[in-house]
């Protein structure tokens, strides 16, 4: 094995912390939204025009704690990922991250001149720029990771960034489409983070699976299921941005229904009786529609999952670690529909709304790691296979020499 490729135990150490750090901001995250905290702090990257880091204590109240939080805590996850990258990238990452930090520089001094509109991300690119600077400076010597780990350190290098920018501008454009990219990218990057961090271990490159007929077919409804997922998150962040309280309050009916009417006189009544019951914001026919096609989404995630489980279990059998992880995967499936009817029942409760993101976001991981698995075991025995089908070639060939 070559130095690039030998595992680092304190390498996968540090991926594993950054993948929690991340995991805990999509919770804080979870919670500024649930608790509609997202506009408590004003400006950015100020906070009440203080640097964010020095704001007084006596700010950090209410919905304010939630959202200055969110923003510190997202600041140590990304120079987190700085470090990681050039930790990934070796030492030969320096010259790439002095080049990208100057430029940030430059351009983050340049656009309050230009515009001062922009004054806030040059800013946030300037102090962005200071911390890619400072790690091209590090000047420990040691060999990169392989080059598909660096490929995914870079990724994660540009996601965090965008991420910051993301969540910045839709304070001070009041935007709340860009709160739903927000969290959709929120995903995308714990996924990168969790891939790093799996790929950095030292015991991933011995799952294998026993090769069976089905191997391919199982792949196929894992990678479709993991899509699946991900499109349901995406419905989910959709609803929770639009910030119009629960379009439908009861479970399992829907407004006493199977499925609610949405003409324009039942669509009144429903808002009607929100406004006379807890003063919510009205809702839309398009909302309650949206919230009816994620429960049937959450049906046919159940199914493709549990489907997925009793494949592995019944062609691998239940000692293998994949059908333990299948397994696994069903009971973070159960229990977030479990928590989304808890969600609906408890009128969208905070701390329940939030548990809810988080388990969605870890069967989004799960999924991808399931796929990564499949995908790895097929390949290996497709080389198998062509090995052994050149083998006979190189007999016969010696033998006719030896003739």
């Amino acid at each position: 094995m070559s130095a690039s490729n030998r595992p680092n135990p304190w390498l996968h150490r540090f991926a594993v912390l950054t993948a929690v750090a991340t995991l805990i901001l999509i919770g804080v995250g979870g919670l500024v939204t649930s608790k509609g905290a997202g506009m408590a702090v004003p400006d950015w990257p100020t906070s009440y025009g203080y640097n964010m880091f020095a704001l007084p204590i006596k700010f950090w109240t209410g919905g304010a704690l939630y959202e200055h939080t969110h923003r510190l805590w997202a600041s140590m996850v990304g120079l987190l990922v700085v470090a990681l990258t050039r930790w990934l990238g070796g030492p030969r990452s320096r010259l790439l991250l002095a080049i990208i930090g100057a430029t940030e520089m430059l351009v983050g001094m340049a656009l309050p001149l230009i515009k001062p509109e922009l004054k806030g991300t040059g800013y946030f690119l300037t102090g962005i720029a200071g911390v890619v600077l400072l790690a091209a400076l590090v000047w420990v010597k040691h060999q990169p990771a392989s080059r598909a780990l660096v490929r995914l350190g870079w990724t994660a290098f540009v996601l965090v960034q965008v991420q910051g920018l993301l969540g910045g501008l839709r304070v001070v454009l009041f935007q709340d489409q860009l709160g739903i990219f927000h969290a959709a990218l929120a995903q995308i990057f714990f996924t990168i983070i969790c891939v790093i961090a799996l790929f950095t271990g030292r015991n991933w490159k011995k799952f294998q699976i026993p090769k069976f007929p089905g191997l391919p077919s199982l792949r196929r409804a894992v990678l479709g299921t993991t899509i699946l997922i991900f499109i349901q998150l995406l419905l989910g962040a959709t609803m929770r941005h639009q910030h119009a309280g629960l379009s439908i309050s009861d479970f399992p009916l829907a407004h006493g229904q199977l499925w609610p009417a949405t003409d324009p006189d039942s669509i009144l009544r429903y808002n009607q009786e929100r406004v006379e019951i807890s003063a919510l914001n009205p809702i839309t026919a398009f909302q309650v529609q949206l919230q009816m096609v994620h429960r049937l989404v959450a049906v046919l995630i159940l199914f493709a999952v549990a489907m997925s489980a009793w494949l592995a279990v019944r062609k691998i059998g239940l000692r293998h670690s994949f059908s333990k992880l299948s397994l696994g995967w069903l009971g973070l499936i159960l229990l977030q529909v479990v928590l989304g009817a808890a969600t609906v029942l408890s009128h969208k409760a905070a701390d329940i709304a939030t548990a809810h993101v988080l388990v969605g976001v870890l069967s989004l991981v799960t999924g991808t790691a399931l796929c990564i698995f499949t995908s790895r075991s097929l390949e290996s025995l497709s080389r198998a296979s062509s090995n052994s089908e050149l083998a006979p070639d190189r007999t016969s060939l010696a033998a006719d020499l030896a003739s």
